[in-house]
């Protein structure tokens, strides 16, 4: 019997609502290629239309600040189990995919800054990582 399983995306709070979505769909699609058994069956609507079959699972996007991002990433890059997919700066200000890998190879791990984190696995390690951040958009409303 396998454990179940949790995919959660952290997003940096001091995004504005458009970066923090690119950078939700980032991580979400890089992770995505990474875990391909979590794609469910297509399904069928009454007229017959064949719609592609997506994560059965619910994937809550949540907020951290910068230092708590950074915790994250590594803390979760520690635990073979997990899965860890992060989205820096050093990406999200590159033009292209090569601007990135030449820019990434001139800055220092530890001074790498995350936009964004996806974390897959055991659903109770995940959430001992990620029990205290807010869902994205929580923060607004005042509910957390």
């Amino acid at each position: 019997m396998s454990l179940p399983t949790k995919l959660v995306l952290v997003v940096r709070s001091d995004l504005e609502a458009n970066a923090a979505v690119n950078a939700a769909v980032v991580v979400g699609l890089s992770m995505g290629a990474r875990l391909p058994h979590l794609l469910a069956a297509d399904g069928e609507d009454a007229s017959g239309g064949v719609h592609a079959g997506l994560n059965p699972n619910p994937v809550p996007v949540l907020v951290a600040d910068a230092d708590q991002l950074r915790n994250l990433h590594d803390r979760a890059q520690q635990r073979d189990e997990l899965t860890v997919v992060g989205f820096n700066e050093v990406a999200r200000r590159a033009r292209d995919y090569d601007d990135y890998l030449s820019a990434l190879s001139e800055v220092r791990g530890s001074e790498v800054d995350q936009v964004a984190v996806a974390v897959f696995g055991p659903r109770n390690r995940v959430t001992a990582l990620t029990k205290r951040f807010p869902l994205l958009g929580s923060e607004l409303s005042g509910a957390a």
